[in-house]
């Protein structure tokens, strides 16, 4: 029994032993995960996320504030500032010194009298944005927003005050289009060679010369460094980088004939556009387009309602007519036409045509809006005869006016420095093959040489083309960049080169100028753009939205199908100073955007002369009838 007793006994303690053993080493285990799992924290604050805790520490009694460069200063060619900066009081967020985001946008929506939606949209859209970074909650605040803000300091820490620049068009609409306007840069912005290295918030160009000339006017931006206390109200500025404006830039705008333009679009009653250039440079002097905007609006973040409103008008203010309207020409195509007969060999300037109220061309009769007579090269321009030019497109191949079109500045685009330009359209064989899988036929032809069918242009083509007639041939490329200032005073810009020149017969340019000056000077269609004087040669142009067919089949259409009015013009005749086009929008008449024309030119000589600038004159009285000019014009 003894010995049955011990033997059970050492049984007993040798599972205690053993039960021993695995506590210990589950303890020597756990211990052993315990101070791994220490060494990887350890690792990982130290080392992994080293920067991110240290910015958080530092940013405990530190802020770093950014300060926005202003974008640089805008003149016209006179030294006239156009567009320039304002301050504007902010009202920002450093949201890692908040414990309660929502509690807190909810409080500052309450006391500056905000939607708390729109202050949720804006954080969501900078999420991604580092929490050290200020975030901008209100633009622009008013100082009764201020006050209520800086009075609940204590309640509302985190929230500050930043005076930043803003951008500001003095002129308000006047040469909005070409200005442009500024705005917060897109994610897809960001994805462009052009916004490389920018940040997310930072406002650039949108549209016009901010956009076009974005890099010279951004600046760049500098930094402040500061010492907060617990609820963020700064104490101590300990370091600063000031910002570097943007470049200042001179345009070779002419701000005096620009107002003149919109205020003759004013009295006129009609929207349009208008493009002035220096026909030997290039220089833009005047691009209007109208209806118009106000870029301010831009300024600080447009909202949705003033965004939805701009792009659900029908008469579509955003678009800028001048570099992005095409149209069809109508009759200022007969210049074109005219010099590629003379320059092709086909007629003589001797070369008449007899006009009995039209004529039947390839089996077809095609009307003209009067009986003429016999009239030559230089009559039919005056008078603006269809039949004369329908003869000229008889003789003329498609190709051959595709070339001289082209030449004279109407294929393509001008090249213009404002981004969007489209291009103008002049037909081809090629054209016709490419886009329709179809030979050109000759009867074609017959609506090309009057400015219609598939012919489609911008203003400020046409505006080219005239300047290249009054040069001699030489197609300039418009431009609006005259100047930078560096830091040491403006300096000049490279030119464009002409995109082509041509050496245009003497005779041709004789011929052709006789004409022009006979439209306005004469009993032509252009007379209310006469100066007395100064030998201003132009050509009108009404142009049909649809033909005479399709407007009595749409006669229900909501759609205004009253035709576009044209008159491109030079002056003065063999030393020229002014070329560009006037283009009326469903004006209905050529000749009714010639008095545009006119007080343009009137201002530019006042201004030269040194005389008192003119002031518009009210709308003339639109005739119902086609004295001078119908549809086909």
């Amino acid at each position: 029994m003894r010995k049955l007793s011990n033997i059970d006994t050492s049984s007993d303690s040798g599972g205690k032993r053993g039960r021993s053993v695995l506590a210990l080493t589950v303890l020597r285990s756990t211990v052993v995960l315990a101070f791994m799992a220490l060494v990887v924290a350890f690792w990982l604050l130290q080392v992994a996320q080293h920067d991110r805790y240290l910015q958080l520490a530092e940013n405990n009694h530190q802020r770093t504030v950014a300060l926005t460069a202003p974008r640089g200063t805008v003149f016209d060619r006179d030294g006239r500032v156009l567009v320039q900066n304002r301050s504007s009081l902010n009202i920002s967020i450093a949201r890692e010194q908040v414990d309660d985001l929502d509690t807190t946008l909810r409080q500052l929506a309450e006391v500056a009298g905000v939607t708390l939606s729109g202050l949720q949209s804006i954080v969501e859209r900078h999420r991604l944005a580092p929490a050290y970074r200020p975030l901008v909650l209100i633009q622009d605040a008013s100082l009764a927003q201020v006050a209520a803000v800086s009075a609940r300091s204590v309640e509302l820490p985190g929230l500050f005050v930043q005076e930043l620049p803003i951008r500001f068009y003095p002129g308000n609409e006047v040469a909005a289009h070409l200005f442009g306007y500024v705005g917060e840069v897109s994610d897809d912005q960001l994805e462009l060679p052009e916004f490389n290295g920018l940040r997310s918030g930072v406002a650039v160009g949108k549209a016009g010369i901010e956009r076009a000339y974005n890099r010279l006017l951004m600046g760049e931006d500098g930094t402040r460094r500061v010492v907060v206390d617990s609820i963020g109200r700064e104490i101590e500025t300990i370091g600063e980088r000031p910002p570097m404006e943007g470049r200042q830039i001179k345009l070779t705008l002419d701000y005096d004939l620009q107002q003149a333009a919109e205020a003759a679009f004013e009295a006129a009653g009609f929207n349009g556009a208008a493009v002035v250039l220096d026909p030997l440079s290039g220089e833009i002097l005047t691009l209007v387009s109208r209806p118009s905007y106000d870029p301010n609006l831009f300024a600080l973040g447009i909202d949705g309602d003033a965004w939805t409103e701009l792009n659900s008008d029908r008469h579509r203010p955003l678009n800028n007519r001048a570099i992005r309207g095409r149209y069809s020409p109508g009759s200022t195509f007969k210049i074109v036409m005219a010099i590629a007969a003379l320059e092709e060999g086909v007629v003589t300037p001797d070369f008449e045509v007899p006009c009995h109220g039209g004529g039947t061309f390839y089996g077809r009769h095609y009307r003209c809006h009067a009986t003429h007579g016999t009239v030559g090269m230089r009559e039919a321009l005056e008078q603006s005869c269809n039949t004369y030019f329908y003869s000229l497109g008889e003789k003329l191949k498609i190709d051959q006016i595709h070339k001289w079109a082209t030449a004279l500045g109407l294929g393509g685009v001008t090249g213009v420095d404002l981004p969007y330009e489209v291009g103008s359209l002049v037909p081809s064989t090629t054209w016709k093959s490419e886009r329709w899988g179809e030979p050109w036929y000759p009867g074609e032809t017959i609506s090309v040489a009057i400015g219609q069918g598939p012919v489609s242009v911008t203003p400020i083509s046409l505006a080219v083309m005239m300047a290249a007639v009054a040069n001699g041939g030489t197609r300039v490329t418009p431009y609006l960049l005259e100047a930078v200032d560096e830091g040491e005073g403006f300096l000049p810009v490279p030119r464009p080169v002409p995109k082509s020149r041509v050496k245009l017969d003497p005779v041709t340019l004789e011929t052709v100028t006789e004409g022009l000056w006979y439209v306005v000077n004469r009993a032509g269609t252009g007379r209310r753009a006469r100066l007395v004087g100064r030998d201003v040669i132009g050509k009108t142009g009404t142009a049909q939205v649809i033909s005479l067919q399709g407007r009595l089949a749409a006669v229900d259409s909501s759609r205004d199908l009253r035709d576009h009015g044209w008159f491109v013009f030079a002056v003065p005749a063999g030393k020229p100073e002014l070329a560009g086009v006037v283009f009326g929008e469903h004006n209905e008449h050529g000749y009714l955007s010639a008095p545009i024309a006119r007080h343009i030119m009137e201002t530019y000589f006042a201004k030269k002369d040194g005389r008192p600038l003119p002031v518009p004159g009210l709308p003339e009285e639109r005739s119902s009838n086609r004295l001078f000019e119908t549809a086909n014009q």
